[in-house]
């Protein structure tokens, strides 16, 4: 998986559970993003930053690592609680925790990817989406979310997902639109159970996608300004 950025830097990042060095590469030919024909931007100093990314299940990534992913996270929503690294996403969602790190092993960004099935119109797809996504407060502004959130989009698309869709506060349609994902005007996301249903304009949220296979490229038009049953579940409420 190669990220191509307008300053010139390609990344590199191996395949779905990979770990790979990532570093500036001035010299090549970048690639195309998946649905426009111009590189995807970042604003990153690749003279000064060499980071990589490492993705894995979520209970399988290592303790030390999990901490610093907990830590972040309180950063965003803090608790009173002590840290805790035991999975908390629901396993049956197939949580991918996905992580960038600094060449000393500090998390600077990571976000889950989780996945299910849903119906959407009388037909299925396999969806993955977006969860818990969080930049050392610190190290913000330089491109890192943006990094992380492109390499998410690319990990879905080459995953066998038919789409990429999730939501996420009104105030960070831009970021996530700089990583090469879609606002979708309108549409709404259901999230909790048919039982009890958790829909995402309770809140100030946008809804975000990516179309990947044939099947969902030619059904997009039915997701937008839509109503989506995602059903979560009770624990992932909503992504």
């Amino acid at each position: 998986l190669r990220l191509g950025y307008a300053d010139g830097s390609v990344v590199q990042v191996a395949g779905r559970h990979g770990l790979e060095v990532l570093a500036g590469d001035h010299g090549a030919t970048l690639p195309r993003d998946r649905d426009s024909a111009r590189p995807a931007a970042v604003n990153m100093d690749w003279q000064t930053a060499v980071v990589r990314i490492v993705s894995r299940p979520e209970g399988e990534v290592p303790h030390e690592l999990r901490l610093q992913m907990v830590m972040l996270q309180d950063q965003a929503w803090p608790s009173d609680c002590p840290p805790d690294t035991t999975p908390w996403h629901d396993q049956s969602l197939n949580p991918l925790s996905v992580l960038l790190l600094d060449d000393d092993d500090g998390v600077v960004s990571a976000l889950d990817i989780l996945s299910k099935q849903i119906a959407h119109r009388g037909k299925a797809y396999s969806a993955s989406g977006i969860s818990a996504m969080v930049t050392d407060q610190g190290l913000r502004g330089h491109g890192y979310g943006r990094m992380l959130a492109t390499a998410a989009r690319e990990m879905m698309g080459s995953s066998g997902a038919d789409l990429g869709i999730f939501t996420c506060d009104a105030h960070l349609q831009q970021f996530y639109e700089a990583a090469g994902w879609q606002h979708l005007p309108g549409t709404v996301l259901i999230g909790g159970t048919p039982a009890d249903p958790f829909p995402s304009d309770q809140f100030d949220k946008v809804t975000l996608g990516c179309f990947f296979s044939a099947k969902a490229k030619d059904a997009r038009a039915e997701f937008v300004g839509a109503r989506i049953e995602l059903f979560s579940g009770e624990i992932d409420k909503l992504w």
